[in-house]
């Protein structure tokens, strides 16, 4: 089993990220939250959730340990294969999608490419007790927490205007993430750096 992957992010393609380790290449089907996160050329420490079928030996890359046990408590609820959990975790941060499945928030959920209502509704039936949030917190409570990422923030901004969350996440990596959170959208929208 492979718990962790650490090596450069050789490329960064539509659907995965490519991983050099020491030679090998791993292709790595990631979140967009972290397709943002990793950069080109630069080392990187993934935690990995390996899922083998007769077809296909596919690996599934966190760069934060709580996401990938939100991942795999998602693999747990009845018909969430790893494709579909990928897709609820590319609807905002983890702890957004935390937020959404502690609140009954079927509708966010159901924003997730190849979830229905029945299966946005079984998620929150099976984990809404699980996933160790408090229910009534809402997302404000977390972007305003101290600490939290401004890529989450502006990639959240970009997606709620129309944007994929793979294109918010190129689209705001060429732009200086030093600004504040306004500015880069806005530079997102003209296209400029």
């Amino acid at each position: 089993m492979i718990a962790t992957l650490s090596g450069v992010v050789s490329e960064k393609l539509p659907e995965l990220i490519v991983l050099d380790c020491g030679g090998v290449g791993y292709g790595v089907f990631i979140t967009s939250e972290d397709f943002a996160r990793l950069t080109e050329g630069k080392p990187a420490k993934l935690y990995i959730y390996e899922h083998i079928r007769e077809q296909s030996h596919d690996l599934f890359g966190f760069t934060q340990l709580l996401t990938k046990r939100l991942f795999e408590q998602l693999l747990g609820v009845k018909n969430v294969g790893p494709k579909v959990a990928l897709a609820i975790l590319d609807i905002g941060s983890a702890d957004m999608v935390r937020v959404a499945i502690a609140n009954g928030d079927v509708k966010t959920l159901q924003s997730a490419k190849g979830v229905g209502k029945r299966a946005a509704e079984q998620v929150v039936v099976e984990l809404r007790d699980k996933v160790g949030l408090v229910a009534g917190g809402g997302a404000e409570d977390i972007i305003n927490r101290p600490g939290i990422n401004i890529q989450d923030e502006a990639t959240e901004a970009l997606v709620s205007l129309g944007y994929t969350p793979q294109d918010a996440a190129v689209t705001l990596n060429n732009i200086d993430s030093s600004l504040s959170v306004e500015e880069r959208v806005r530079l997102a929208l003209k296209g400029g750096k």
